[in-house]
């Protein structure tokens, strides 16, 4: 999968599941539509979503670094002791 897709997949999912977290975005949708019984599930699905699309957008700009890095030969490699 391409790098930019991966990113913005992460992006798009990171602010959905912080709205639905944040706001009760999800409280009235499903009120409105008759399922407000599952309101106090939602936590078990929204936190692991939301900490799944952080940890999506840290891999894909850790890949983005790498590639750059491969591309570019003035990066930088880790820093080892100088002695």
């Amino acid at each position: 999968m391409k790098t930019s897709t991966l990113l913005k997949t992460g992006t798009v999912g990171v602010i959905i599941s912080a709205l639905c977290c944040f706001t009760p975005v999800l409280v009235f949708v499903f009120g409105a539509v008759g399922l407000a019984a599952w309101i106090g599930y939602i936590d078990y699905v929204l936190m692991p979503a939301l900490l799944f699309f952080v940890g999506l957008i840290i891999y894909a700009v850790n890949r983005k670094s790498k590639t750059q890095c491969g591309i570019n030969a003035n990066c930088q490699t880790s820093k080892g002791d100088r002695s």
